[in-house]
C-alpha cells in the first residue's frame, strides 16, 4: 500500500462510516442537494454509501504525490459506481449542479471529525484537510464531468427517439407507405427521414410512397430540396413518390423561389394522393353500396 498522509481521515472512514454516511446525508439536504422528491431515504442512502466505500478505497490506494488521478486503476471502483449512480440521477432530472454539491457535503463531515480527533496536532490537522480537500474537489469535479457526460448521452439517445418519433414510415396500403411530416425539416432530420423511408421501401416491398407534407410549417428553398432528393432516392429504389399537403399558400411559395419539381406527382390532400396510389397498385375503393348491387347482379 503506497505511503499516505491522510492516516486520520482513513481511520474516520472505518472506524464511523455509518456516522459519517448519515451526517454526510444531513449535511447533504441543509446543502440542497438532497432530492427527496425524486429518491426515496433508501436509495439516497445506498448510492451515499456506495461513493463512500469507492471514495474510501480510493484515498486509500490512489494517493500519489499529492495528487488524486481519478483516471489511475486505483479509482475504477468509484468510477463505476459513479456512472451507475449518474446514469440514474440524470434519468430523474437531477441537475450537475446537485450531483457536485452532493460531492462536496463530504467536506464538512470530515472536516469536523478531524478537528476533534486532530485538536492538539495543529499542524498535522491542517496538512490533512488540505489533502482531503484535493480530494474530495478532484470527486467532485471528476463527477461533474462523467455527469455531463451521460446527460449528453441522454439528451443524444432522447433526441434520436424524438427523431424516430417524428419521422414515422406508416403502411396506408400493401406495397403503399405513407410518410407525414410535421414541424420543421432540416438537414439533420431530412437525413434520418430518407434513411427510414428507404429501409422501410425494401422491408415492405414498396411501389408507392406518400411524403404527407400537411403539418410542414414553412416550406423554403431548403426544405423543397430536401423532398426533391428525398423522391429521387425513393424513385431510385423503383418506387413513386407523390407529395401530398401541397396548400395553395406553398405551391404559391415554391414558384416564388423557383422550385422545379419535375417528374415529382404532387396532390393537394392526402387523399387525392393514396387514391392515386392504390389506382397505381390496381386497387380501387368503392362506395359498400355500389358493392352490394355488383354482387347482387
Amino acid at each position: 500500500m503506497p505511503e499516505t498522509n491522510l492516516k486520520t481521515v482513513l481511520d474516520i472512514l472505518k472506524d464511523d462510516e455509518t456516522g459519517v454516511l448519515t451526517d454526510w446525508i444531513e449535511q447533504a439536504d441543509e446543502d440542497g442537494a438532497k432530492r427527496s422528491d425524486l429518491f426515496s431515504e433508501r436509495e439516497e442512502r445506498d448510492q451515499a454509501a456506495s461513493l463512500l466505500r469507492a471514495f474510501r478505497t480510493g484515498v486509500r490506494d490512489g494517493y500519489r504525490d499529492g495528487d488524486f488521478d481519478l483516471e489511475d486503476d486505483y479509482w475504477a471502483d468509484l468510477r463505476g459506481i459513479l456512472s451507475e449512480i449518474t446514469y440514474e440521477r440524470v434519468e430523474r432530472g437531477v441537475l450537475p449542479s446537485e450531483m457536485a454539491a452532493l460531492v462536496l457535503s463530504l467536506k464538512a463531515t470530515l472536516f469536523e471529525r478531524l478537528k476533534e480527533r486532530l485538536k492538539e496536532e495543529p499542524d498535522r490537522l491542517v496538512n490533512e484537510i488540505l489533502l482531503v480537500t484535493t480530494a474530495i474537489d478532484a470527486f467532485a469535479i471528476y463527477t461533474t464531468e462523467v455527469f455531463i457526460r451521460e446527460r449528453e448521452q441522454v439528451i443524444e439517445r432522447q433526441r434520436d427517439e424524438m427523431l424516430e418519433l417524428s419521422t414515422p414510415v406508416v403502411e396506408l396500403w400493401d406495397k403503399v407507405l405513407t410518410l407525414p411530416l410535421i414541424g420543421t425539416l432540416d438537414s439533420l432530420r431530412a437525413q434520418e427521414v430518407m434513411e427510414n423511408l428507404l429501409e422501410a421501401i425494401v422491408a415492405k416491398q414498396a411501389e408507392v410512397v406518400i411524403v404527407d407534407i400537411t403539418g410542414v410549417k414553412t416550406v423554403d428553398t431548403q426544405v423543397a430540396q430536401h423532398l426533391l432528393r428525398t423522391a429521387a432516392a425513393v424513385r431510385l429504389m423503383g418506387a413513386q413518390c407523390i407529395v401530398s399537403g401541397i396548400s395553395p399558400k406553398i405551391a404559391q411559395t415554391m414558384v416564388q423561389l423557383g422550385v422545379d419539381v419535375g417528374e415529382v406527382k404532387t396532390r393537394s390532400s392526402i387523399r387525392n394522393a393514396l387514391t392515386d396510389a392504390l389506382t397505381a397498385v390496381g386497387v380501387a375503393i368503392r362506395p359498400v353500396e355500389r358493392l352490394d348491387r355488383v354482387t347482387a347482379k
